[in-house]
């Protein structure tokens, strides 16, 4: 009885350490490939060309900013 106990739990050791084994490789593989789905790369591309529209918004309304003193400027210069 106890032969048959000793023989599942090796067999069982075998399969655990095979399983943990096979996906530790497998995480490595999809690591070095890059490892993102079509998906991911989707939504990624997608939060780059947010990010991309955020930026030149910023920097259309930073030089709009500086019109706006300059002329400000202009008129305290013409007032004073």
């Amino acid at each position: 009885m106890h032969g048959v106990f000793i023989v599942a739990i090796v067999f069982g050791g075998i399969v655990l350490a095979l399983a943990v084994i096979g996906s530790t490789i497998l995480m490595g593989i999809k690591i070095i490939k890059g490892g993102v789905s079509r998906k991911e790369q989707m939504h990624q591309a997608e939060e780059a060309r947010t990010i991309q529209e955020i930026y030149q918004g910023l920097d259309r309304m930073e030089k709009r900013i500086e019109a706006l003193e300059t002329i400000l400027l202009e008129k305290e210069k013409r007032n004073q």
